[in-house]
């Protein structure tokens, strides 16, 4: 069994706009967001053996965040500049890629692609991966290579304005 994460990048500033999209930081909410989701990870026992993020300012400082709040040791993460603003096909074959010592597989990243690929993934109808949302499904395979779109069984699906919406 293997298990992916998904995980949307928190909120980011748009208050310098001589950044270049690649650099944007979080925003006040982006900075209150991360470490809520990695709380509600840790009460889910979560602790990914591998995080993948893409190497955006944005993504990698929502993985960090969430890697401190779960107790994820920094040699279990890894920047991949491929990840930013990656397609299905991309995301997949990183997954795919994966070595089988990883059961379960944590990546930080963007939209449109993780939405896209979370609803090929588990043949979901989600509208928007929001925020700092996080998207968990499960594969019934012993290898990241026998990955493929419409296997993934949904484990959960998680964002920050869920628990203010009354549903958690």
């Amino acid at each position: 069994m293997k298990t992916l994460y998904l995980v949307r990048h928190a909120k980011s500033s748009w208050d310098f706009p001589e950044l270049t999209d690649h650099d944007r930081p979080l925003n006040k909410r982006g900075r209150r967001d991360a470490p809520e989701m990695g709380r509600r990870l840790k009460e889910k026992h979560i602790l990914p053996d591998l995080m993948i993020s893409s190497t955006a300012s944005r993504a990698m400082a929502t993985c960090q965040v969430i890697a401190k709040s779960v107790g994820c040791p920094d040699a279990r993460i890894i920047g991949d500049r491929n990840v930013f603003h990656a397609g299905s096909e991309t995301l997949l074959q990183l997954v795919r890629n994966t070595t089988d010592i990883v059961g379960s597989l944590m990546l930080f990243g963007h939209n449109p692609g993780f939405t896209d690929f979370a609803n090929r993934l588990a043949q979901t109808n989600i509208w928007n991966i929001p925020t700092c949302g996080i998207f968990a499904c499960t594969f019934p395979v012993d290898s990241w290579s026998e990955i493929e779109f419409g296997k993934g069984m949904l484990a959960f699906y998680d964002y920050p304005k869920k628990s203010r919406e009354g549903h958690s």
